[in-house]
């Protein structure tokens, strides 16, 4: 049986010191105040320290089901779907320029990813250079040339194995992440027989395909290199390339969770814990006969003929952390493209943990994995994890040194590193008893830290005050030596701090407004702008939420302003803004916010025809406010798509946007479309995609 930690109800309890057994179920992990990671000399001990981690998980979860015989108890289990499975992770041109005959080779200026840190591009779907456009939608990759602007044509497409997520452009190469399904025999291709049909995957890799976009019309497979572990994000500097991946735990194939069923065991509490006793014998022997190659299995590289080349690894590139940790590895590979080919090696360095957040800059990377614990008891905290990476150097990632904050970051801007000074924000939940409520409750309150690095250690240097009790972090920015933070329940506070003195974060300002913002962009020194839900103060009236655009005035940090807000579309709205910070566009030499946008309005006919899928453009001026300047709509795609095609990776919705010049392209997994900024409603050309997925590739 698999066993959600109360983290599912975003709840992360950390334990203070309680070493020894309940009722059977190994003790809860006291939290590790001074965390470091240490790597292993010898392939031997990574293999015992796998097998003595699995051990415990495998121990907790069954001795737990003993507990649990007879009655929930306080603090019953919670079980994911699938409860008894192994556990597996887891989604016509004018005058002005870029109309043809203008002899122009490329806009004077264009948007490119909504990056977090100037320097460090993140992945993502879409890519561009102001004359080319790159989608990855579906299983393909499509090549555009985008200028001159009423000239957009996709010129080409190359099919791609397995699940294609996001990719980096880097001069005449595009470096794409898919995630490929494996069996536990390394092959791709299902196993089938005539009883059975296809047998499940139950391993992934992520496959790297370096594409050379030299020749629009035939771009050309470089390199395919696969590496064990599921995709998680990754960031590029220069040509550096940091590729996050989370590996899920492999266990034997034999190991179960349950005990056969025989008539009348489950009326017999007795005998049904002797059988729960004798799985966990059973399933410690097939985790002690298991291998480090089974634990973790090697990568290859395919060549053009087809064959393989093992791309292995170095046990001492694998890190265990002092604090409690649960079965399963993060993998930050490091890869440099400008040692393309077989020439090329990847560096992987390896924790033996729980996945988490990541956050980089062009010298650091920091992953915050938080803390694992057994069993809630009243008044316990969530902790997280910080570690820190030097990536100063092309093609390898050295850990430099570890820390422990209260509570739990939101998302990556609720990290950043100024002058060698780390700012967390986090959100502390608190678990609380609460007479016969067998989950007891959560408070929480919220937090920012600094830390310095010292010897290895990444040591507290100040922090706030706590800020709204019974809220949580919604959304948080860094900018320089100021920071904001957004907490909600019914109303949105923003919280201005000033970071000047990292040994004294102190808040300065405090705004409240209805409803959220979940991301928050600079506008210029003195402004923000964010994306959110405007949530009335009335609970009665909580179904007229919207999709809202704000403007803060920040000048004087201590008095903070709602200076504009823009409503956007009905109450059934959605962006994909509201939670990808890589959908919102902003383009700063022109003063326009490119917002994709989805809406459903009824009128009265048939279903489809009320669906709109569409980017919304938004003059934005710190005098103005926000201005709406026009909408591109890609409905027509939208409706004519066959819906039983979408999928968690594919759906026709606007998703993101490209401005260059005066033009304006949208994006969709179903094609792009352009347009000028005066004339929006008036597409100049429009790219599709193929819609159908049914069919896996192989290549």
């Amino acid at each position: 049986m698999r066993w959600l930690r109360y983290g599912g109800f975003g709840l992360a309890l950390a334990v203070a010191g309680c070493d020894g057994e309940r009722g059977g179920v190994p003790g809860n992990q006291p939290v590790q105040l001074q965390a470091r990671l240490e790597s292993f000399e010898r392939c031997e001990d990574l293999e015992s320290y796998i097998e003595d981690t699995a051990v415990l998980d495998m121990r907790t979860q069954l001795s737990w089901q003993k507990e649990m015989i007879g009655g929930w108890g306080r603090g019953g289990p919670i079980m994911e779907d699938g409860a008894g499975a192994p556990p597996s992770a887891p989604a016509a041109g004018d005058s002005n320029s870029g109309g043809p005959g203008t002899g122009k080779a490329g806009p004077d200026d264009y948007t490119d990813t909504n990056n977090q840190v100037e320097g460090v591009d993140e992945a993502d779907f879409v890519k561009n250079d102001g004359t080319r456009i790159f989608v990855v939608s579906g299983r393909k990759l499509y090549v555009h040339r985008s200028w001159p602007a009423a000239s957009l044509s996709a010129l080409s497409s190359v099919a791609l194995e397995g699940w294609p997520r996001e990719m980096f452009l880097q001069g005449n190469r595009v470096v794409i992440f898919s995630q490929v399904a494996l069996q536990r025999d390394g092959s791709t291709e299902p196993q089938c027989d005539a009883f059975r049909g296809c047998y499940t995957y139950d391993m992934s890799a992520t496959k790297v395909t370096v594409v050379d976009v030299t020749d629009l019309a035939a771009p050309q497979v470089q390199d395919q290199l696969y590496i064990p572990g599921y995709y998680a994000n990754a960031r590029r500097t220069d040509s550096a390339v940091r590729l996050l991946l989370n590996d899920s735990f492999r266990w034997p194939q034999n190991t179960r969770w349950w005990p056969e069923y025989s008539e009348g065991l489950w009326d017999d509490e007795d005998r049904l814990k002797r059988e729960l006793d004798k799985l966990i014998v059973q399933n410690e022997k097939l985790i002690r006969e298991q291998t480090l190659e089974q634990w973790l299995p090697k990568g290859w590289r395919k060549l053009p003929d087809g064959s393989r080349v093992e791309v292995g690894y170095d046990c001492r590139d694998f890190f265990r952390s002092n604090t409690p940790a649960k079965v399963g590895f993060v993998t930050v590979a490091s890869l440099n493209l400008d040692a393309p080919g077989a020439e090329s090696t990847i560096h992987r360095t390896s924790l033996v943990t729980d996945p988490g957040e990541v956050y980089a800059n062009t010298e650091s990377l920091y992953l915050a994995s938080r803390h694992w614990w057994w069993w809630p008891e009243d008044g316990q905290k969530d902790h997280t994890y910080l570690h820190k990476f030097d990536i100063r150097t092309p093609g390898s990632a050295r850990y430099v040194a570890s820390g422990v904050v209260e509570g739990h970051p939101l998302n990556q801007f609720s990290m950043d590193e100024h002058e060698g000074v780390l700012r967390v924000a986090t959100t502390i939940n608190t678990f609380k008893e609460d007479g016969d409520n067998p989950w007891g409750r959560t408070e929480t309150t919220n937090r920012v830290v600094t830390f310095r690095e010292q010897n290895g250690r990444l040591v507290k240097a100040g922090q706030s005050e706590e800020l709204a009790k019974g809220e949580s972090i919604y959304s948080a920015r860094f900018i320089g030596d100021k920071g904001y933070v957004v907490t909600f329940r019914r109303v949105d506070p923003l919280f201005t701090f000033d970071l000047s003195d990292p040994e004294h974060p102190r808040k300065v300002g405090e705004l409240k407004v209805p409803g959220f913002s979940s991301y928050i962009h600079p506008l210029d020194e003195n402004h923000l702008i964010t994306v959110g839900v405007h949530i009335p103060e009335n609970p009665n009236e909580g179904w007229q939420r919207t999709v809202k655009l704000s403007m803060f005035d920040v000048t004087d940090p201590a008095h903070p302003t709602e200076k504009f807000t823009h409503l956007v579309g009905t109450t059934s709205g959605w962006s994909e803004a509201l939670w990808d910070h890589k959908a919102f566009n902003f383009f700063p030499s022109k003063g326009l916010l490119a917002l994709p946008f989805a809406d459903y309005v009824y009128n009265g006919s048939d279903y489809w025809s009320g669906f709109r899928s569409e980017l919304r453009v938004f003059n934005v001026n710190a005098a103005t406010g926000f201005t709406p300047v026009g909408t591109l709509s890609m409905s027509d795609l939208y409706r004519t798509q066959n819906y039983r095609d979408w999928t968690w990776y594919w759906t026709p919705n606007v998703r993101r946007s490209v401005m260059a010049d005066d033009y304006v392209y949208a994006i969709t997994d179903a094609g792009v479309r352009v347009a000028h900024v005066s004339n929006l409603q008036v597409p100049l050309a429009t790219t599709t995609f193929e819609t159908n997925f049914s069919t896996p590739y192989y290549p």
